[in-house]
């Protein structure tokens, strides 16, 4: 006797389920990414590019790591802009 088994709806509905993958910081991990590259280069560019999508992330998308890459987007932007005034003088 075979038996098959259904994948069939059983009326229950799974709310607050985990995502799968990175797929919920996407926008916080390249906020941080950007923000520690402007601390080496071109920081007015990078790092304040890094901190307005931390922002975004914060704002609109609820992102956990958010307020990481908020903190890490402007200490990098005002470090790079120490760095680089160090570096010039």
């Amino acid at each position: 006797m075979a038996t098959q088994y259904t994948n069939q709806p059983t009326g229950q509905q799974h709310h607050n389920a985990p995502k799968g993958g990175a797929g919920g910081n996407v926008f916080s991990i390249i906020a941080m990414v950007l923000g520690v590259i402007g601390l080496i280069i071109l920081p007015i560019v990078f790092a304040l590019g890094g901190l307005v999508m931390a922002i975004i992330a914060k704002t609109v998308r609820h992102e956990r790591l958010a307020t990481i890459a908020i903190v890490v987007s402007a200490v990098c932007l005002v470090g790079g802009m120490v760095l680089g005034y160090i570096v010039n003088t």
